[in-house]
């Protein structure tokens, strides 16, 4: 189940989201942890945590979701806005600060907008952001758009990844041992972080990264108070079809009365079992036979989910190119197929792949199988360039 859960927030575009809490200044930094009969809390977990990523040679350090800029020896807000390109007034409003203030090697300045991304010419070892562990299905779309049409080896960068940390605001009346305690790492890790002082003295308004656990993976989405995963269409009860609710005829019905309501319940197809169609009249084919479990959702399903029994065929949706087949962190597969109009189709949750990149499929064309699970079922998107959007106007 966790491994499901797992696959499925992978497939979602916002894998990561910061959170912003307030924040102080506190130049004087009282521990007085277990002290005067309080609550000890010096047996609060501490665990091991990742080092900070190294900055590029601006100072900066992105993130899908902010940027920050590390201080070197002797900045100034102004001086380092200058290197970054932000207007000094801005970024000091930004951080609670004056553009004259002497900055602290390696302390931590977050961006109010981002600059342009790190890049090996940058003197940073890739280009992009710092992602989660995964597969982005939105860049992989626009990578599918750009460079399909033109077969070409694929010699793209592995792109920098590492967790997204929390980035707090500094509230009058924190100082860096109750934020430490907060989100259970050390004061020593904290400081590390973000360049604290021997003292660990912060300010109200200053922005601190949080630094990641170890251990830490991406948030779920669909994690259950008591941590298991909700797998796809988990959480929505299947409805009851009318036959199971339907009394049974009374003994004296007139004979052959059965045999006629079923034929009427025939002629009359019963939609809430959302079955699909493996062909139609809409611009795409529905790519198998099968329930949908999970209805589309933007930003927290990007497509439909359909369950059917592992094994069961996938067909191409509509004709068109193979432009992508890549895997996930837990090497599950995923399929992107390019249609004229700028139009995608993206197949995940497959095994036994029948294609390989280039070729070219015609609508209803085996690509794969359905993966073997707890509850198999496909992910299917459809793309208008790499905007994910309802498939279903698509298939109707």
């Amino acid at each position: 189940m966790r491994n499901n859960g797992r696959l499925h927030s992978r497939l979602m575009m916002a894998t990561a989201t910061a959170l912003l809490l307030a924040g102080c200044d506190e130049p004087l930094d009282l521990d007085l942890r277990g002290q005067f009969g309080g609550v000890d809390t010096s047996s609060a977990a501490r665990g091991a945590t990742t080092s900070r990523p190294s900055p590029d040679d601006r100072g900066i350090i992105s993130y899908p979701n902010y940027q920050v800029a590390v201080a070197r020896r002797g900045d100034t807000l102004a001086s380092l806005a200058a290197r970054i390109g932000v207007d000094a007034q801005e970024l000091a409003r930004y951080n609670g600060i004056q553009p004259g203030d002497s900055l602290r090697q390696d302390e931590i300045i977050a961006l109010p907008r981002r600059v342009s991304e790190p890049s090996p010419a940058t003197g940073a070892v890739t280009t992009g952001p710092i992602r989660a562990p995964g597969v982005d299905i939105t860049e992989l779309a626009e990578s599918a758009i750009d460079r399909s049409e033109a077969p070409t080896p694929d010699t793209a960068e592995e792109p920098q990844t590492g967790i997204e940390p929390i980035r707090h605001k500094v509230q009058r009346g924190e100082t860096a041992y109750t934020i430490a305690r907060l989100y259970k790492v050390s004061v020593r890790a904290l400081a590390d972080w973000n360049g604290l002082g021997s003292d660990f003295a912060i300010r109200e308004g200053q922005f601190l990264l949080i630094p990641t656990p170890l251990s830490q993976k991406p948030d779920r989405p669909d994690e259950t108070e008591n941590g298991d995963v909700t797998r796809p269409g988990a959480g929505s009860p299947t409805p009851i079809p009318p036959s199971a609710t339907k009394p049974l005829p009374q003994k004296d019905e007139a004979p052959g009365a059965s045999e006629a309501a079923a034929q009427e319940d025939s002629a009359t197809p019963d939609l809430s079992e959302s079955q699909t169609e493996p062909e139609g009249s809409g611009r795409f084919a529905y790519p198998l036979r099968g329930k949908i479990i999970r209805e589309y959702a933007k930003g927290k399903n990007d497509g439909i989910d359909i369950g059917a029994a592992p094994g069961t065929s996938i067909g191409a949706a509509g004709d068109g190119t193979v432009a992508a087949i890549t895997s996930d962190a837990d090497q599950v597969p995923i399929i992107v197929v390019k249609h004229p109009d700028n139009l995608l189709t993206v197949y995940a949750n497959v095994a036994g792949i029948a294609v390989e990149k280039g070729d070219t499929v015609s609508r209803g064309q085996k690509l794969a199988e359905v993966r073997s699970g707890n509850a198999a079922y496909l992910h299917f998107e459809v793309r208008e360039g790499f905007e994910s959007v309802d498939p279903l106007p698509y298939l109707q």
